[in-house]
């Protein structure tokens, strides 16, 4: 299939997820940005755990896991190879990117802080595609191409197709 008809097919696809409006995108826009924080909480609690030697705090580490497993649950039904795992680590390391972005930005960093936005965004953008099941992992690196032959990127596609603010 060429990089043509890659396209066709993204198009055919997202147009077939707008028309069933089964997919709430600004929901699940805002779910996926909670579950990144629950996988933070999941790491403060290990981390306060173990610095603190109380172990209670596993305890609320796993309330915690629990309702993240539920609410990603929601986002990402079939598991095909390790795809849960991957999507749940694509959330991780965006909270991170971006946590580490905001500190260069309040440190006048900017630049450092604008490279870590747009890596941050760039791993969002591959939980997306996995997400919305317009690519495969073999499909990541490049999707497509617009009418002047330029590749899409997953950013692209995700710029596309998940804004908040359009309901």
């Amino acid at each position: 299939m060429d990089e043509q008809q890659k396209f066709n097919e993204i198009i055919k696809k997202v147009e077939a997820l707008k028309k069933s409006g089964s997919i709430d995108l600004s929901n699940e826009e805002d779910l996926s940005i909670a579950i990144m924080n629950l996988i933070s909480l999941e790491e403060h609690f290990y981390f306060t755990g173990e610095k603190t030697g109380k172990k209670e705090y596993f305890n609320v580490l796993n309330e915690i896991r629990s309702i993240r497993k539920e609410l990603l649950s929601r986002l990402i039904d079939k598991h095909e190879g390790e795809t849960w795992c991957i999507t749940k680590h694509l959330l991780a390391t965006t909270m991170r990117l971006i946590e580490v972005g905001t500190k260069f930005q309040s440190d006048g960093e900017k630049k450092e802080a604008s490279e870590m936005f747009d890596r941050a965004y760039k791993i969002y953008s591959i939980f997306w595609a996995l997400r919305l099941k317009l690519v495969d992992l073999a499909g990541v690196k490049k999707i497509a191409a617009d009418e002047n032959g330029k590749p899409w990127t997953l950013q692209n596609i995700v710029d596309k197709l998940v804004d908040c603010c359009d309901e």
